[in-house]
C-alpha cells in the first residue's frame, strides 16, 4: 500500500487537487479528463424507471471499497472501474451494469494504479495510463478490451507521470500532458492507439500539475491552471504545439472543466468562469453555492458532467468542520449563468468519481471513508465494516 501523508485542504484553496509528495489517499488529488467526441448518445428514459428527478438514488455497491480509481463509460453503456487505492490490490477492476444496477469483477490490470488516466478509445478499448505505483510514478500504460475482459500492456510513455492528463484528439490520438515525475512536468506525447506507441509532441508554457485540459469543437485542447495558476494555453494538433491563451480570473488548482453545448468551458473550483474559445478569454460566471464546489482535492479522475439538457452537474467535495465531507452537488445552468442546489448525496463522499451514462443519469462510485479521510487512527470493528461499506458505496444522480 501507498505511504500516508497530511491531508492538504485544496478546493478551498486549491481542485482535481493538493499537492502532497508520494501518492496516499491522504493526499491525491483529482484530475479531471475529459472525451467528449465517444461519449455514447444519449437516450433519457423519463418516468419511474429511474426514480425521482432531481435526486439521488442507490444503486448496487462495488465489489471492493476504492478511492483515486478511474471510471470509463463503455461504448456498450457499462462502466469500467479500474485501480485505485482499495484493500491492497490496486490492480483490480470491475464493470457497472446501469440495466442490472449491478457491479462484477472483470480482468486485472497488469499493475497496481492509483490516480492514472483512463481514456476511451474510438475502437472501444481503453488506454489507462501511468498513475501511482507501489513504489513510485509509473510510465507504463496499459488496454482494457471489454470484449475479453482483459488487460494488456502497451507502450510505455517517455518518462513516469501521475496527475496528467489524457486527451482524446479528432484524430484518435491521445494526447498525455503534464504531471508529476517527482516535480511537475511541462512537456506532452501522444500515444498512436495503431501502433501502440507514444511520441513526444511540444512542450506546454510552464510546468502543469492537477490541470484540466478539454477538447473544443476546432479539435483543440483548453488546457487551465494546476499547480496553483490562473493561466492556461492551447495545444493545437495541427502543429503540435502549445500557444498562451487567456488567463482565468481565478487562480484554480483544483477545478473542473466542461465543454458546453455552446462551445464555451465552463471552469468551476474556487470560482466559477466560461472560457471563449472564439475570443481566447475568460469571464466569470454565476456564484457556486458552496465555496468549494469541485472534485479535488482527494480522489480519482472525476469530472463535472453535461447533463443531456444543457446543465452541468457539479459535485461538492470540499471540507465542511462542522460535519466532515459536503454531500451534495449543484447544477449550473448556462441559460441563466447560475448554480443551484442538487438533490443531497445519500451520504457525504470524498475521492469518488462520477460518470455520466448513456442514459442521461450520472453513476457517483467509491469514497475515501473515514480511516483517511477523517485521519481516524483507530476503528471499532463495527466501524471498519461500516468503513468498507462507505468506501465500496455508489449511488445514481437522477436529472
Amino acid at each position: 500500500m501507498l505511504g500516508l501523508i497530511a491531508l492538504a485542504v485544496t478546493g478551498c484553496g486549491a481542485s482535481s487537487v493538493s499537492l502532497s509528495p508520494a501518492g496516499s489517499a491522504a493526499s491525491r488529488p483529482s484530475v479531471a479528463t475529459h472525451s467528449p467526441t465517444l461519449a455514447p448518445t444519449v437516450t433519457p428514459v423519463p418516468g419511474p424507471t429511474f426514480g425521482p428527478p432531481g435526486k439521488f438514488v442507490p444503486t448496487g455497491s462495488m465489489t471492493v471499497g476504492r478511492d483515486a480509481h478511474t471510471a470509463t463509460l463503455l461504448l456498450d453503456g457499462r462502466v469500467l472501474i479500474a485501480g485505485g487505492e482499495s484493500s491492497g490490490d490496486e490492480r483490480t477492476a470491475e464493470l457497472y451494469d446501469p440495466k442490472a444496477g449491478t457491479f462484477s469483477p472483470t480482468g486485472s490490470m497488469t499493475e497496481d494504479r492509483v490516480d492514472a488516466t483512463a481514456t476511451l478509445l474510438p475502437d472501444g478499448r481503453v488506454l489507462i495510463v501511468g498513475g501511482m505505483g507501489l513504489q513510485s510514478e509509473l510510465a507504463s500504460a496499459e488496454l482494457y478490451d471489454p470484449a475479453t475482459g482483459t488487460f494488456n500492456a502497451t507502450g510505455s510513455m517517455s518518462r513516469p507521470r501521475v496527475f496528467q492528463t489524457g486527451t482524446l484528439l479528432k484524430s484518435g490520438l491521445v494526447l498525455i500532458a503534464g504531471g508529476r515525475d517527482a516535480d511537475a512536468v511541462d512537456d506532452a506525447e501522444l500515444y498512436d492507439p495503431a501502433t501502440g506507441t507514444f511520441s513526444p509532441t511540444g512542450s506546454m508554457t510552464r510546468a502543469r500539475i492537477f490541470h484540466t485540459a478539454t477538447l473544443l469543437r476546432d479539435g483543440r485542447v483548453l488546457i487551465a491552471g494546476g499547480n496553483g495558476d490562473s493561466s492556461a494555453e492551447l495545444y493545437d494538433p495541427a502543429t503540435g504545439s502549445f500557444t498562451a491563451t487567456g488567463s482565468m480570473t481565478t487562480v484554480n488548482r483544483d477545478h473542473v472543466a466542461t465543454l458546453l453545448a455552446d462551445g464555451r468551458v465552463l471552469v468551476a473550483g474556487d470560482g466559477a468562469e466560461l472560457y471563449d474559445p472564439a475570443t481566447g478569454k475568460f469571464t466569470q460566471t454565476g456564484s457556486m453555492i458552496n465555496s468549494c464546489a469541485c472534485t479535488g482535492p482527494i480522489g480519482s479522475p472525476s469530472a463535472a458532467p453535461l447533463l443531456s439538457d444543457g446543465r452541468v452537474l457539479v459535485p461538492d467535495e470540499g471540507l465542511d468542520t462542522s460535519s466532515g465531507f459536503v454531500g451534495s452537488a449543484e447544477l449550473y445552468d448556462p441559460a441563466t449563468g447560475s448554480f443551484s442546489q442538487a438533490g443531497p448525496m445519500s451520504r457525504d463522499r470524498f475521492g469518488f468519481t462520477d460518470t455520466m451514462l448513456a442514459d442521461g443519469r450520472v453513476l457517483f462510485a467509491g469514497d475515501e471513508g473515514r480511516v483517511f479521510a477523517m485521519g481516524a487512527p483507530s476503528l471499532s470493528p463495527e466501524e471498519v465494516a461500516a468503513n468498507a461499506a462507505d468506501r465500496a458505496s455508489a449511488e445514481l444522480y437522477v436529472p
